[in-house]
């Protein structure tokens, strides 16, 4: 309906226009006002012709409005300075040499001025607002295409810190459950040197077949996430709470620690590496977005034991508004960072939450379940 609409408007007023100046009675100025006028509807599929054909309803006919409409759609679907600087001079002598030529008055100096100067304003009118038109299109076109770009480059950069933080995670709890595995072969192969009895030989050795197979299996997985990754970090050793102070004291901002939690799970299990893990990097993290964003802000990590849902670990790092004096220090970043945590801690069976304090500071909270090794 709108594009009709868009479409039959200009040829009304054009048909207005012609009968305004010319009256109801047919005639050569009419019917040149109105073949103008009628021309209009196909100026969306042949804006340049359909600008010829109404030249000679501004000149016989005296309508500036078809001429007009012509010229602005030539100027938003045609591109070319040639093509427009061509155009504009036939509208304004259409406009400027009356009908019949031989009326023209060489020595009307002033009169011809006066007509020189509104025949160029009616050529240069619609040519500036088709280019203004065309040229705003082309910017929002833009920027949309950059948009669509940068949303899809976000999608694919938190994919990208969601996959490696998952690639990481693996190659940490790969440490763990070979550890574990380790173990049960060790134990598997005690037992079957020391027991007498055949059938529980065969159940351990059975056993110790079984963990060596996995642990080749869980080596040769990791292997590959390790060279896919490439970033050499499963030859460093990998940082535990017990690590926190040092983190903290390193870190050269006003921390104030507070470390609620016992050695052990509250159910009196021993805590899973990876949560140690996760509850360190979730530190990090915080304190590193603390100097990039908040410098100079005081600084509250409060690490403790919950078991609101059973036993679990709850992970605390508050900061007040920035220090207008301090300096910033201009650290790259992508917004990606806490992407990375909340996943690690939904892949534990834990939560994150993170955002805005009313204080103007930020808050960063963290809880991840202790119930199983």
């Amino acid at each position: 309906m709108a594009h009709w609409a868009l479409l039959l408007l200009p040829f009304l007023i054009a048909v207005a226009d012609a009968l305004l100046v010319n009256g109801v009675e047919l005639g050569l100025e009419l019917n040149v006002s109105l073949l103008a006028a009628g021309a209009l509807l196909l100026r969306r599929r042949l804006p340049l012709t359909v600008f010829l054909t109404t030249l000679p309803g501004i000149l016989i006919g005296y309508v500036w409005f078809a001429p007009m409409i012509a010229l602005y759609t030539v100027a938003v679907r045609r591109s070319g300075p040639l093509l427009l600087g061509m155009c504009a001079p036939l509208l304004a002598a259409a406009h400027f040499v009356p009908w019949p030529v031989s009326d023209l008055d060489p020595t009307a100096y002033r009169e011809n001025t006066l007509t020189l100067m509104d025949s160029c304003v009616t050529a240069i009118a619609p040519i500036a607002l088709g280019l203004l038109v065309r040229t705003r299109g082309e910017l929002a076109a833009r920027i949309d295409e950059l948009t669509r770009s940068r949303r899809h480059a976000d999608e694919l950069l938190a994919s990208q810190v969601v996959g490696t933080e998952r690639a990481r995670l693996a190659r940490e709890m790969h440490d763990v459950v070979a550890h574990q595995v380790s173990l049960i072969s060790l134990q598997a192969g005690a037992v079957q040197i020391s027991s007498a009895d055949p059938k529980a030989r065969e159940g351990a050795r059975t056993i110790r077949e079984l963990a060596v197979r996995t642990l080749d299996e869980l080596r040769h997985m990791v292997g590959i996430l390790r060279a896919a990754s490439g970033d050499g970090s499963d030859l460093t050793p990998q940082p535990r709470l017990a690590d926190l102070p040092h983190l903290i004291e390193v870190s050269a901002l006003d921390v104030d620690y507070e470390a609620e939690y016992t050695p052990e799970a509250t159910d009196g299990t021993a805590r899973p590496e990876a949560v140690e893990r996760a509850a360190f990097r979730t530190v990090q993290e915080a304190l590193t977005n603390v100097r990039k964003h908040a410098p100079g802000a005081r600084v509250r990590v409060r690490i403790r034991d919950t078991h609101a849902e059973g036993p679990g670990l709850r992970v605390e790092i508050r900061n007040g508004p920035p220090d207008a004096t301090a300096p910033a220090p201009e650290l790259p970043g992508g917004g990606h960072g806490l992407v990375g945590l909340r996943e690690r801690a939904q892949l534990l069976g834990g939560t994150l939450d993170a955002g805005a304090t009313p204080e103007g500071g930020f808050l960063v909270l963290a809880v991840f379940p202790c119930g199983t090794r």
